[in-house]
């Protein structure tokens, strides 16, 4: 397939792409979802039929495989369509973040942490993060209050991600199902007014506060 013509990359043809491949990723995750059922009926009708362990184990592999691919779609898809939040006002960040460390070290400094969120969301986003980096060996979390002449905002690091790339930024590579994962807690964060970005071997990100 030949790449678009520079002179076609203009921001109305690129937003009419965007939404044609979500829906072109909608339908094939249902057509996944459909074979998913074929392949679990057949793997069914084996195990009845004692078939060799080998073909049990290939099947279940495929049925996996159409699973994590279908997943991956469902994430594309909610990235690519309009986000609305049910903001909460008085969400207190400094659980959800709690919540979202999954055992790794916290360290939280004076607050208050409130602000109007959407807390499901927010929680997906942080724990997505934390799930993220967690199995590349983040060590820390830690939560601190900033305030200068536009506000209060909360700054939240994962810290200790081993072999980063300096140049890399992890919420933007959309590298299979974890960069897909942390692609959408960024949109999450941005949706709330905040950012999130990679520094080295630390993810950050910056949410605004209530006044």
């Amino acid at each position: 397939m030949k790449p678009l013509k520079s002179e076609l990359q203009d921001d109305e043809t690129l937003r009419a792409l965007g939404s044609a491949s979500v829906q072109i990723v909608h339908d094939l995750k249902n057509q996944l979802n459909g074979l998913k059922l074929y392949a679990t009926f057949l793997r069914k009708r084996m195990e009845k039929s004692e078939r060799p362990a080998d073909e049990l184990e290939t099947m279940a592999k495929l049925i996996h495989g159409l699973e994590r691919a279908a997943s991956d779609m469902t994430l594309l898809v909610r990235y690519g369509r309009p986000m609305e939040l049910k903001r909460q006002p008085g969400t207190d960040l400094a659980r959800l973040v709690s919540d979202a460390a999954d055992g790794l070290s916290l360290s939280a400094g004076a607050g208050p942490f409130e602000g109007e969120f959407d807390p499901n969301l927010l929680a997906e986003a942080l724990k997505n993060i934390t799930s993220g980096v967690g199995a590349s060996g983040a060590g820390e979390v830690s939560l601190r209050r900033e305030e200068d002449g536009g506000g209060a905002a909360a700054v939240i690091e994962w810290r200790g991600l081993r072999g980063a790339d300096s140049d890399a930024d992890l919420f933007r590579s959309f590298n299979g199902g974890p960069g897909l994962r942390l692609a959408l807690a960024a949109r999450i964060i941005r949706e709330h007014g905040g950012e999130a970005a990679q520094e080295g071997g630390t993810l950050r990100a910056r949410l605004p506060l209530a006044h």
